[in-house]
């Protein structure tokens, strides 16, 4: 099967094979080709050049050839959402509601709110009713652009609650053509039941959940919400170690609104990736520059919540490599829009669009691992590729925030449609 698309106005994003992930200045770098083509075959970039050197009337097409005009619009690799929590039931905007009362998130929680809250409804939820509505938002957010994912459980905090939130990611898996990558986030809050012992729920952590879930191969990562009133640097150390017997790639949620020098052990523990860091100190800086760990900011779940955001600008600075994700969930960024996400980290970060875009497409990839295959316009990658409508330059995606340019998503080289 061969895709052929022509009149593209610019190829973004053209990386050589040897690239993983890009930092420092070479996020400022974007390589583009202008009046161009693309040809994917069996799902896979093969060729890409210019128009002149394309010959439209020597190519026969029939129902394995199959020929998309770009009408001289954009055409990008698509997003890679690198850290969500898509599969959950209810939206929180009570909570919303509370915020705007002038309630903190720390004491919407202690009231019973926030992720407790989430649970209460995954627990009453039948899985067949919870893989539905995570299908439809599934839906959404790759309409939007968005064309591999990473998916959370943490809402369960139970060995029922969690497999049932990793089977349908499983399912979602298998019923998708994007790439999805799970991860178990047992240890995101202790459950009531065990605030007064939580190392009972520690240890059923890693003596139920985790052989479980490793019988079934329900997840690639590992997580932790590592932060004051959840769980300590210690406990994030016990967590990790021992997902990692179960082959689980670590990663961890940090400094989200405290540094309780986590950064350091979680670089020691070899975390593909430490998320949040709104609150980063030099110290903490240093140690990730001296590491092969990705930043993964959330500027939604900034703007949302209304706290400080991550310092991008001083990280890319430093040679730390950065990627920007939407941590989709209902409390906290209840949207996996990654065109609004690359606004907010031109708007809010300082960041340009060339770095957003690198951000959110190849260091996207390279942070759940799927960079050698994913995250730009290189041959052998899948064909997972936008299509914009005319615009006049790439800034115009992160500029332009309120309006959706996508005219069309190919996902394993084929037209998608819902």
């Amino acid at each position: 099967m061969k895709l052929y698309i022509i009149n593209i106005s610019k190829l973004v994003q053209i990386l050589d094979p040897k690239i993983k992930f890009v930092y420092g200045k070479n996020m400022n770098n974007l390589e583009t080709l202008s009046n161009a083509f693309l040809l994917i075959e069996n799902g896979l970039i093969s060729d890409y050049g210019e128009m002149k050197s394309l010959n439209i009337n020597e190519i026969s097409f029939n129902s394995e050839v199959e020929l998309i005009d770009a009408d001289f619009g954009m055409v990008f690799p698509c997003w890679v959402d690198s850290h969500t929590h898509l599969v959950f039931s209810d939206f929180r905007e009570n909570e919303f509601v509370d915020r705007i009362n002038g309630m903190s998130y720390e004491e919407i929680n202690t009231k019973g709110g926030g992720i407790l809250s989430s649970v209460n409804s995954i627990d009453k939820i039948s899985e067949n009713e919870l893989y539905k509505i995570s299908e439809e938002r599934l839906k959404k957010i790759i309409s939007l652009g968005t064309g591999a994912i990473e998916i959370k459980s943490g809402y369960g905090l139970s060995t029922n609650g969690e497999l049932k939130m990793l089977r349908v990611i499983d399912k979602l898996k298998k019923n998708f053509p994007i790439t999805i990558k799970s991860t178990f986030l047992g240890a995101h809050s202790i459950p009531k039941k065990y605030k007064k012992n939580r190392k009972r729920y520690i240890d059923l952590i890693i003596n139920d959940m985790l052989p479980k879930i490793h019988d079934k191969k329900l997840a690639d990562f590992i997580d932790v919400f590592c932060e004051k009133d959840y769980f300590s640097v210690d406990e994030m150390r016990n967590l990790i170690t021992n997902g990692k017997k179960f082959g689980l790639i670590p990663k961890v949620h940090i400094n989200q609104f405290n540094d309780i020098n986590g950064i350091k052990t979680a670089v020691e523990l070899n975390c593909i990736s430490v998320d949040h860091l709104e609150i980063l100190s030099e110290k903490d800086i240093k140690i990730l520059k001296e590491s092969k760990t990705v930043a993964t900011l959330l500027p939604t779940c900034s703007f949302f919540l209304n706290i400080p955001y991550s310092p991008a600008r001083k990280l890319i600075d430093n040679n730390i490599p950065v990627c920007l994700a939407s941590d989709y969930n209902p409390g906290t960024s209840p949207s996996g829009n990654m065109n609004f996400v690359n606004s907010l980290g031109c708007l809010k970060m300082n960041l340009t669009p060339e770095e957003v875009i690198n951000a959110s497409t190849i260091n996207g990839a390279y942070a759940i691992g799927i960079s050698e295959s994913e995250g730009s316009i290189t041959k052998g990658k899948k064909g997972n590729i936008f299509i914009t409508e005319k615009i006049s330059s790439y800034s115009y995606l992160p500029y332009n925030y309120g309006d959706n340019s996508i005219k069309n998503i190919i996902i394993n080289g084929k037209k998608i449609t819902f």
